[in-house]
């Protein structure tokens, strides 16, 4: 026994030292002349690109994408497949996306084919969304049927600038540590001086006027029931998820007066989209009025959960480096069930205080945060992540079912869109 407890005894010193010599490794790696953080070899005929944060860091790589500068918001997604999807989402907008997935680009960019509603089927939008893309490991060789371009040909045709060589478990490390945080991605033989970089927060701006849609658009103009998308900016697959379940759908601006038209709709559902949703105002004032008025379903996405709290009298909050990935675990209260969703949020609900009348829904099992809400007596209820999923998971994706099949019975059961005016 004393033999054995010595060799406990060291064993345990042995792990201890190689615990902090990981944190201290972990720690080392934030600082820009780490030997952890060397330049990696840029492939030769390419260009030498530079992702520098606001907070002092610099990383060197090499340039696969258009040779330009930008500035973004540096974001970091955990999801592992599905970078064509990632990067056309309206939510990315403004933001330089960090893929924590080493190998990037493997299996190209596919063509452009649209479904039977013209929505193009492989991209959640018409175009590359977020400013600029930063991986470890950029293939410069890539492999599918359906991929007619490489992820670097595609960058440069759309003016995006990506940066490939990055130690982006580092890049992490810092983004967690410090939250996240301004970056700026150029090409050039050198870092650009302070002086050369003009930071601007693109949270200071309204993206979601940027991402929506400027007019009314219908989708599957022959379902039977009738559901106004609010466009916050809509991934195209919300609005197939509709579709699918055999909704007409009216996509129409974030900042649409719909109460003139309340009447005539038999659901209504607010999107995602990027940025902060203290600017969307002329939205939340839409919803107040819908609460007070509409009887039947309202449900929102991400950037809809958020509106509907804040119309509900719930605050917003920035999160420290937000919840990006296909693998965020969500805890449905009403059943206890727990779902592995995607998501893309920088905001989150303050609901530890609920007004009266609603109630949580969902909520993140990781850090605790808020992923839904529900009033406890009207068919309105909002989740913060996205059962759509396209590049998965599909746990959720019965929450569109619900939805369509709730506006249903409700127009079948003859419940008028709106209460009588006195």
């Amino acid at each position: 026994m004393p033999i054995l407890s010595a060799l406990s005894a060291t064993a345990a010193r042995g792990a201890t030292k190689k615990v902090a010599t990981s944190l201290a490794a972990r720690a080392f790696a934030s600082a820009a002349d780490s030997p952890l953080h060397t330049h990696y070899p840029v492939v030769p005929g390419s260009l030498t690109a530079h992702l520098q944060l606001r907070t002092g860091e610099t990383f060197t790589g090499g340039s696969f994408g258009a040779p330009t500068a930008t500035i973004g918001e540096t974001v970091f997604t955990t999801s592992l497949v599905g970078y064509p999807e990632s990067m056309t989402d309206p939510s990315y907008r403004g933001q330089l996306l960090v893929f924590t997935q080493p190998l990037i680009g493997n299996y190209g960019v596919p063509r452009r084919t649209r479904d039977q509603y013209g929505l193009l089927k492989h991209f959640e939008s018409e175009q590359i969304q977020c400013s600029g893309v930063v991986v470890s490991d950029y293939a410069t060789k890539y492999s599918h049927w359906n991929a007619v371009e490489s992820l670097s040909e595609w960058c440069e045709r759309e003016g995006v600038p990506a940066i490939t060589g990055v130690d982006t478990r580092a890049l992490v490390h810092i983004l967690r540590g410090q939250g996240s945080t301004l970056g700026s991605l150029s090409v050039g033989a050198q870092p650009l001086g302070a002086e050369a970089i003009a930071w601007a927060d693109p949270n200071t701006e309204n993206l979601v006027a940027q991402a929506s849609t400027p007019d009314v658009r219908v989708f599957n103009p022959e379902g039977d029931v009738h559901v106004a998308l609010i466009d916050c900016g809509a991934k195209y697959n919300i609005i197939r998820s509709l579709c699918d379940q055999g909704a007409r759908v009216s996509l129409v601006p974030w900042n649409h007066d719909i109460s003139a038209s309340l009447h005539t709709y038999d659901g209504v559902f607010i999107s995602n989209g990027p940025g902060s949703p203290a600017h969307c105002t002329e939205t939340i004032g839409q919803l107040r009025q819908a609460f007070s008025v509409y009887q039947r379903p309202i449900f929102g996405i991400c950037m809809g959960n958020q509106l509907m709290g804040m119309a509900a009298g719930l605050n917003a909050y920035k999160l420290r480096f937000g919840n990006r990935g296909h693998n965020q675990p969500a805890v449905d209260l009403t059943n206890g069930k727990c779902v592995i969703t995607s998501q893309n949020h920088g905001y989150a609900l303050d609901d530890a205080q609920m007004p009266e009348g609603w109630a949580r829904y969902y909520v993140n099992a990781n850090d605790g945060s808020n992923e839904g809400i529900r009033h406890v007596e009207k068919p309105f209820r909002s989740v913060q992540f996205h059962p759509e999923a396209k590049g998965g998971p599909l746990d959720t994706g019965y929450l569109f079912a619900e939805f369509v099949d709730s506006v249903r019975a409700a127009k079948q059961a003859g419940i008028p869109a709106t209460l009588p005016e006195d």
